[in-house]
């Protein structure tokens, strides 16, 4: 019997992850190299940048007046504000926007692709744009709003009603987005298959898809939850800026900010402390790779 020839061990070697292995996919080690200065400088100054304001609010905030700062009555009273209207915002998104996001992922109709543009078109277009858009919209003199007054004598800008409408046309997106990428990456022949046995499509989506994609949706309605708590222009141009009624915690801020700062990073730090509670809310979904 002859013994393999030297080119035959190499190739087997390689194959297997044996001592001769010439060549395959590369350790990790290999990716823990040190990085060049060239790459290595401008991510660091690109990190400063980013958290040293952070850090900076932190060093500078009033630590020994701090309850005094947040147990007063205008901060509960924009903060109770800004957590009903974001939670209800959500739950405005939750009702419509899943059955927007199932549309998108699953039906093939002309101008998909336009639709799904103009539902992710808030995510760019300026806050404050967006108000204004709203205004015309839903304003008593606007192309529906006109006739909400006229027939129901419903008056959207400047109520808190208005906040939650606000926050709901900013925020809608983020939970689209998420829901439909969950969407298209869970398998539809589970639809199908309780469609087969007997199953409506309304019944396979409640009783199939809906279990399946609850993580998305839930990653979904915690971002459109931050979302709405920190809206600002959207909030400001259509509801206005009236406290207990339309003064939201970021519109208390900017306030604040004018005559009182050590109150406004007191309140600064509160919407700090949500956004880290969120990002430690999704660490396992978008923070788990390293």
């Amino acid at each position: 019997m002859t013994s393999p020839s030297p080119d035959t061990t190499a190739t087997v070697d390689t194959l297997t992850g044996g001592p001769g292995r010439r060549t395959g996919a590369p350790r990790r080690g290999r990716n823990r190299r040190g990085a060049p200065l060239p790459l290595l400088l401008p991510a660091l100054i690109g990190l400063a940048f980013l958290v040293l304001p952070l850090v900076a609010l932190l060093i500078r905030a009033p630590w020994r007046s701090m309850p005094e700062l947040l147990t007063s009555a205008e901060v509960w009273d924009a903060l109770r504000l800004s957590l009903v209207c974001a939670t209800v915002a959500t739950a405005v998104c939750l009702v419509i926007g899943v059955p927007l996001a199932w549309l998108l992922a699953r039906v093939e109709f002309p101008g998909r692709g336009l639709v799904r543009a103009l539902v992710t078109l808030p995510l760019v277009l300026p806050p404050v744009v967006g108000g204004v858009a709203l205004l015309m919209a839903l304003g008593r003199n606007g192309v529906v709003g006109r006739s909400l007054d006229d027939w129901f004598g419903i008056t959207l800008p400047f109520t808190t009603t208005g906040v939650i409408v606000a926050e709901a046309f900013v925020a809608m997106p983020f939970l689209v987005i998420s829901v439909e990428g969950t969407l298209r990456a869970a398998d539809p022949r589970f639809e199908e298959a309780a469609t087969t046995l007997g199953a409506s499509r309304f019944t396979a989506f409640r009783r199939v898809t809906l279990p399946l994609i609850a993580p998305g949706i839930a990653a979904g309605a915690v971002l459109a939850w931050a979302r709405a708590l920190g809206e600002f222009g959207a909030t400001i141009t259509f509801a206005g800026n009236f406290p207990g009624r339309t003064q939201t915690m970021p519109l208390a801020v900017y306030l604040a900010l004018q005559s009182d700062p050590e109150a406004a990073i007191a309140l600064s730090l509160v919407l700090l402390a949500v956004s880290v509670a969120v990002l430690a809310g999704l660490r396992d979904r978008w923070m788990s790779a390293s």
